[in-house]
């Protein structure tokens, strides 16, 4: 029977346990019903007509006995077929057909079988089949919806190797399985055509993340679960791996010690290192023991799976802890660094790192040189090195100290250049008049750049002689140009110091040249404080006058508010300090004196008619001041 003819086998198959059940004895009637019932007739020409009553129906007995007779023959073919075909038996039979659920196989019965596809196709979904092909198969209980045989190839091949599986389940001998696909909890694995199942947790020694990476790999397994009434097999790769690392170990725990150069290979990569199989055991390659120089990361010297050279530096024996060193099998190159590299030499090197605070430059692997900030240029403007260099530039620098206990170089770039200021005083000597653009205002004064890369500072107390200024902000702001006068230079502490308001003359010292002490001047009142008023004198020039000598002629307080205008008396004078002390009182004590002259003259010319003496007047005076 075709895979086409399905739909037209004959529908006596489930009739088949009440035809064997049908005693011998029954009479014909029997069967001619049934058979009439199972497979109607055509009707014959002489049906139309009218019949004659016992010659027709004899004259019609034979046909339906031979098709009662083949149909009974039939069943009996087909329960001989599923007797002779057991579940235990293996039979070869031949693909018919491939469908995307089945292949239809030829087992030389009445019925032909469907297998699985799935139980053909290897870990990319292909099958290996083609039709013609003869392949062993097992009966599988059951029968399709279309009547077709449910037949195994899996558990025919499983049969056919059971005894190597067995010997090698018994002798937990090693063997090669292909991996087929990833199922949950594990993997399909063929051994000698039998599928069995590898778990997850058997696949490695620690957890593989992808097992689907491992489809169309053949590994090594053993057999660690068998049940041939069930057909299960269940397979370790794990087991042959602790085996054979425990071995590994063992040699390799021989020749461990500190000091010994062992070959490995990179097993995984981390942030702080590498780990290093050593045969069975692993050792820890810190990035700080991968190179004399500088690393990143460790993929940036060697790659998982690479076989490398190591030195033991540590093993400890109770935890199993080693620790590896590759930058210990070459000598350290800052042994000699101070011969190689002695100051004052000029030297080339790559950029390879740029910070805020400098560049780092390597010299030659495992030396590497800081450039400071301050020694890459000798203006103070730069603001961030990365303005100069960038990672990858070759450039050339100064050295300008070794230190090899500490490991450090320290390079200089300005020094390649002349040093502004150390002509300075050449250029620019005290007093010479400069001008400049302001480049920055500070709450201390104003810098002003007067050429590339020399700045000069003009103090908030340089900016005028008649102004208090607070902030330079309040008379300059930046890029302005102005003028100045050079105050005072220091090149080795790379320090100007510029003057604005030394281009005019000191007002102060114009007042000084030009009064004494008891001048009387007029004033004009400009703020007060708790202690007295601070008056305007001369432009720009003030003076204090004290609350004990802001008081009239007869000691009466004079009470003084801003904008008020006065005569005042110079009591006290200090050039250095810039200070000049006021008072009102003495002005009117001086006025008070020549009253009393007067009065004292008039009575002694009306009664004596003569003219007094200065003697006299001094006595006078002198009582009057005792009597106060």
């Amino acid at each position: 029977m075709s895979f086409e003819e399905t739909h037209n086998a004959p529908t006596t198959q489930t009739q088949e346990p009440g035809a064997a059940e049908q005693p011998e004895n029954k009479s014909a009637e029997q069967p001619e019903a049934s058979t009439q019932a199972a497979q109607p007739q055509p009707e014959s020409p002489s049906q139309t007509s009218e019949q004659p009553a016992a010659e027709p129906v004899a004259a019609s007995a034979p046909p339906q006995e031979d098709f009662a007779s083949a149909l009974e023959s039939f069943e009996q073919e087909q329960a001989q077929t599923e007797a002779a075909l057991n579940e235990d038996q293996v039979v070869t039979g031949t693909v018919l057909k491939i469908t995307p659920q089945y292949v239809v196989v030829d087992i030389g019965y009445k019925s032909e079988g469907v297998i699985p596809v799935a139980e053909f196709q290897d870990h990319e979904g292909n099958v290996s089949l083609k039709r013609g092909d003869e392949i062993a198969v097992m009966r599988e209980p059951g029968h399709t919806e279309e009547g077709y045989i449910n037949l195994s190839h899996q558990k025919a091949q499983r049969l056919k190797a059971w005894d190597d599986i067995e010997k090698a389940f018994n002798d937990k001998a090693a063997v090669k399985a292909m991996v087929i696909d990833r199922i949950k909890g594990g993997l399909t694995v063929d051994i000698m055509g039998a599928r069995a199942f590898l778990p997850g947790s058997q696949v490695d020694l620690r957890p593989v993340r992808n097992l689907d990476g491992m489809k169309g790999h053949e590994i090594e397994i053993r057999i660690i679960k068998l049940n041939k009434k069930r057909g299960n097999i269940v397979v370790s790769r794990k087991q042959l791996l602790e085996e054979e690392q425990s071995e590994k170990r063992g040699k390799t725990l021989e020749q461990l010690h500190e000091g010994a150069i062992l070959t490995g290979a990179v097993k995984n990569l981390t942030d702080y290192g590498a780990f290093v199989d050593l045969g069975g055991i692993d050792g820890l390659l810190h990035i700080t023991d991968m190179s004399w120089g500088r690393l990143t990361h460790p993929r940036d010297l060697v790659q998982v799976g690479d076989q490398i050279q190591v030195k033991v530096l540590k093993f400890d024996k109770d935890k199993q802890r080693v620790s590896l060193g590759f930058k210990q099998l070459t000598p350290d190159p800052w042994l000699d660094a101070a011969e190689r590299y002695p100051i004052g030499a000029h030297v080339r090197g790559r950029v390879i790192s740029v910070t805020d605070y400098g560049a780092f430059i390597e010299l030659e692997q495992g030396i590497e040189g800081l450039v400071h900030v301050s020694e890459m240029t000798w203006s103070k403007r730069m603001k961030h090195p990365s303005k100069l260099v960038n990672v990858g530039d070759q450039v050339e620098a100064v050295v300008l100290n070794v230190n090899p206990t500490e490991r450090r170089i320290s390079l200089g770039l300005k020094q390649l250049e002349a040093n502004p200021w150390e002509t300075l005083h050449d250029k620019f000597p005290v007093g010479t008049v400069v001008e400049g653009k302001v480049r920055n205002l500070t709450d201390f004064g104003a810098f002003i750049e007067i050429e590339d890369g020399i700045d000069g500072l003009v103090h908030v107390s340089n900016l005028s002689w008649t102004k208090r200024i607070k902030h330079p902000s309040e008379v300059l702001k930046k890029g302005d140009k102005v003028k100045a006068i050079v105050l005072a230079i220091e090149p080795d502490q790379r320090r100007l110091s510029l003057g604005v308001k030394q281009l005019q003359p000191d007002v102060w010292d114009t007042f000084f040249d030009q009064h004494r002490v008891g001048d009387v001047i007029h004033g004009k009142v400009l703020r007060l404080a708790s202690f007295g008023a601070f008056v305007e004198i001369a432009d720009g020039v003030e003076g204090l006058c004290h609350n004990s000598e802001a008081v009239d002629p007869h000691g009466a307080p004079i009470k003084l508010e801003p904008g008020q205008e006065h005569e005042f008396k110079i009591i006290k004078m200090n050039p250095a300090e810039k200070k000049v002390g006021l008072s009102i009182r003495a002005v009117g004590a001086e006025e008070a004196t020549r009253a009393d002259v007067e009065t004292y003259k008039a009575p002694a010319a009306s009664s004596s008619g003569t003219g007094s003496t200065i003697g006299e007047f001094m006595s006078w005076k002198r009582a009057s001041n005792e009597n106060n």
